[in-house]
């Protein structure tokens, strides 16, 4: 009898055809959903979908007061537990707000991770709730709102240009609601039924999903006027990276992705992000940035860096500063993150 591979790679699942049922036949990249395999239901698996059909239940039965209640409970206990996370949490705060008293340091640590655990729910709400629950906890200015909807009508070719707010699952299912179905570009996982839910969750709302490998789709995407959710945020290493300043770390390793989508005819970027309030969700949509593009990739990636800081300066604690957002360093510097590999 044949074994079932459990974990495939992004390259071997491309060439397998995993993209089922696509009307976007751009890149191997593109999903338009995945289809249920019988494989899926394999012993191996029944672990994981316990917890995911636990979280259905949960985010599906009790109240958002409720939900947000029992994260923070969860984020406290991670906080506990995950040593590693906790470490570059601590180690991202010291690096990004030098200036910082340990008191403040340790309190803004606690509450970032109990916003984690309350993601965690966040995260079951824009995959399984239905678009009148989660319409009813959204706020949005009125005139942002009448912006953004102009754009989306025109099909003006816009990247909608965010950071990775805990609140970020959400904030594309609202957008899509509020404003224009789109694309956004994720990490594709190795893990069959994680990768199943996760896109599939993720198309609730809007149109298909690019692995954040194919730019080439990424471009499609854009020209067509499909608007793209693009989050340059995150360590990918030096590859297609200049450094530049973030917070207090003067080389920050940053993707230059924005300047390179931006300088495709006509693209504007937008940039938007969601915060969770004691009422619901404030989605901010800001007016396109101006004269942007230009030709200096350097000084445009340090712009972006700068935006997003904004967004973070919003709610601090609900950015995920648990990767290692300054892992890569200038050749002959020491690690940012000694303590772990």
């Amino acid at each position: 009898m044949a074994k079932i591979k459990l974990h495939t790679s992004f390259a071997e699942r491309t060439k397998q055809g995993r993209n089922t049922d696509r009307k976007i036949s751009w890149g191997a990249g593109v999903t338009e959903g995945i289809k249920f395999n019988k494989h899926l239901l394999h012993y191996t698996f029944w672990g994981s979908w316990c917890a995911i059909g636990l979280l259905w239940l949960l985010v599906t039965i009790l109240p958002h007061r409720a939900l947000v209640g029992l994260g923070t409970l969860i984020g406290r206990l991670m906080h506990r537990l995950f040593k590693g996370r906790r470490y570059v949490v601590t180690q991202n705060l010291k690096l990004a707000f030098p200036q910082m008293s340990e008191a403040e340091r340790v309190d803004l640590e606690r509450r970032i991770f109990e916003n984690a655990g309350i993601a965690v729910f966040e995260t079951g709400m824009a995959w399984f709730w239905s678009d009148a629950r989660i319409k009813r906890l959204l706020i949005i200015d009125e005139q942002e709102l009448a912006a953004a909807k102009a754009l989306g009508e025109a099909n003006t070719r816009t990247i909608a240009f965010t950071c990775h707010m805990v609140t970020l699952e959400l904030g594309a299912r609202l957008y899509a609601l509020a404003i224009k179905p789109g694309i956004g570009v994720y990490r594709s996982s190795d893990h069959p039924v994680w990768e199943y839910i996760q896109v599939n969750g993720r198309l609730r709302s809007n149109l298909a999903l690019i692995d954040r490998k194919d730019v080439r789709s990424m471009v499609k995407a854009v020209m067509k006027g499909y608007p793209i959710w693009y989050a340059p945020d995150q360590d990918y290493g030096i590859t297609s990276s200049v450094f530049v300043p973030f917070f207090g770390v003067k080389d920050t390793c940053t993707v230059t992705g924005l300047h390179d989508l931006a300088r495709i005819k006509d693209v504007k970027v937008q940039p938007f992000w969601l915060i969770r309030e004691k009422s619901g969700y404030r989605m901010r949509v800001l007016a396109p940035l101006e004269n942007f593009p230009t030709d200096d990739a350097v000084a445009d990636t340090a712009l972006g860096n700068r935006y997003v800081e904004d967004m973070i300066k919003s709610a601090p604690e609900q950015y995920l500063w648990m990767h290692r957002r300054f892992k890569t360093v200038p050749e002959g510097e020491p690690s940012r993150y000694p303590e772990v590999s």
